[in-house]
């Protein structure tokens, strides 16, 4: 199996970075090395196939929507957020989706974990949460996923917030949860510049996705 390739690409426009992940998705074949891209976005909000506009609680604001084709309802991007997108071909990882959420969800809260931030997963709710004994935090979304499946192969992948501005979040019923707070790391005192935890989460990741 090739070495999987993972590429640093800064600040990209979500638009164009959707189509390319469809590009490559469409014409890569079974010699294709997986990839992981990594990157941060200016401010969007991206909804879901079945997602419901009516989660856009605020409509008179700069910032675009676009429409995807991945599960799920609305979540919003930004700087200061790290995006990871997960090229994969799955059929030869040797694994389902389901599999593919676990494991990265579990490389985010092993990651987390580096940073001194307990984390965890909640039953029905893809993405990771602080840990319910949070005095402040409990239960706030740090990190969510929206996974797609072409031909046993993923692409999409997760947002990990880490010291961003989270008043866009108030515009949304983030992934269709009315009231679910959302939380950054520097909000939880961990003062770490994107490229640092960019490094410790892909290295988690190729843990987890090997």
């Amino acid at each position: 199996m090739k070495p999987v390739e993972t590429l640093y690409l800064g600040i990209q426009d979500y638009q164009k970075t959707y189509e390319a992940m469809q590009e490559f998705t469409k014409h890569r074949d079974a010699q294709t090395p997986d990839q992981i891209w990594v990157l941060e976005h200016p401010a969007v909000f991206t909804l879901g196939l079945a997602g419901d506009m009516n989660h856009l609680l605020k409509h008179n604001t700069d910032i675009p929507l676009v429409k995807v084709d991945r599960g799920g309802q609305i979540t919003y991007h930004g700087p200061g957020q790290i995006m990871i997108y997960i090229l994969y071909d799955l059929k030869r990882l040797g694994i389902y989706v389901k599999e593919l959420v676990f494991r990265i969800e579990e490389a985010v809260i092993r990651a987390l974990a580096h940073f001194q931030i307990d984390a965890q997963r909640v039953a029905g709710a893809p993405g990771i949460y602080i840990q319910e004994n949070h005095p402040k935090f409990a239960g706030a979304k740090i990190a969510a996923l929206g996974l797609k499946v072409t031909r046993h192969c993923s692409y999409h992948g997760l947002a990990l917030n880490v010291k961003m501005d989270l008043e866009p979040f108030k515009f949304i019923n983030p992934c269709g949860y009315p009231g679910l707070q959302t939380i950054d790391m520097d909000s939880l005192g961990v003062k770490v510049d994107t490229k640092e935890v960019a490094t410790v989460l892909v290295a988690q990741l190729q843990l987890q996705l090997k």
